[in-house]
């Protein structure tokens, strides 16, 4: 097999992850009890981490529950949006030629998890986590 049916490959069992997933979080309700949480610090620890509230939003937006979704972690639409057009530009890539973008995904990388630390402070600050 060559590098490039391999790349295409890779790319598409990328999206099938991605659309088994998304028919996952469409049908599972997580609910907000800490003892059946996913993550890790909050079971253990019982705090919330940056991304409280991510698994849940992730699957409000699954539903089409856009207002819930927002209400319960504000960067998950931005994500997901992220997300998306990440495997798109990959795709784009595998089939045309190396794409030049404007902006680094290590830079992109850097400021998601900059807002997310930001977001977690803020909204533990104001009492708005969603527990």
């Amino acid at each position: 097999m060559t590098t490039g049916a391999r790349a295409f490959r890779l790319w598409f069992l990328a999206g099938l992850a991605g659309l088994a997933g998304l028919a996952v979080f469409h049908v599972w309700t997580p609910s907000g009890d800490p003892a059946s949480a996913i993550c890790l610090m909050r079971r253990l620890f019982h705090l919330p981490c940056p991304g409280c509230g991510m698994t849940r939003a992730f699957a409000a937006l699954a539903k089409g529950d856009w207002a819930a979704a927002v209400a319960l972690h504000p960067l998950a639409p931005v994500l997901v949006f992220e997300l998306v057009a990440g495997w798109v530009i990959w795709g784009m890539a595998r089939v045309d030629r190396p794409l030049r973008l404007p902006v680094r995904v290590d830079a992109v990388l850097l400021g998601n998890a900059a807002a997310l630390v930001a977001l977690w402070l803020g909204r533990t600050a104001t009492g708005t986590l969603p527990w």
